[in-house]
């Protein structure tokens, strides 16, 4: 029995670790997606802060928090590309997706890295703010 429930923790997990991989590599398509004009520009403004998130070195929760630190990749950077992958056209994200393969770089975000930094920053600022002892 604890095998059983073991092995189909493990095939969950496999299937998490994949869905996350995907959605890393369509990164890269995202980022191409909010280049290109055939897509609405409201999908566009959307895949520029999810691919600067994506490609980004910095991530909103840091990995090396245990399970925590995994979250963004598991759950919600999946969530977030398939949502923009249902607003475009198949026949334009396929292409996308094939030129994204064709590149051998990957491209990082400088754009991406302010944006985590700028959210770390402020919430630190919060942080500060609400726990400063104040007189009485």
């Amino acid at each position: 029995m604890r095998g059983a429930v073991r092995a189909a923790a493990r095939r969950g997990f496999e299937h998490l670790e994949a869905l996350a991989a995907r959605a890393k590599r369509d990164g890269i398509a995202l980022y191409l997606a909010a280049r290109d004009r055939r897509v609405s520009w409201a999908v566009r403004a959307f895949a520029v802060l999810v691919a600067a998130y994506v490609l980004s070195p910095i991530d909103l929760i840091p990995d090396f928090i245990p399970v925590i630190g995994f979250l963004d990749e598991l759950i919600l950077l999946p969530l977030l590309v398939a949502v923009i992958v249902r607003f475009v056209d198949p026949a334009v994200m396929a292409e996308l997706r094939a030129e994204a393969a064709r590149r051998a770089e990957r491209p990082t975000s400088l754009l991406g890295a302010a944006i985590i930094v700028g959210v770390w920053t402020i919430l630190a600022g919060l942080a500060v703010w609400v726990l400063w002892p104040r007189a009485a």
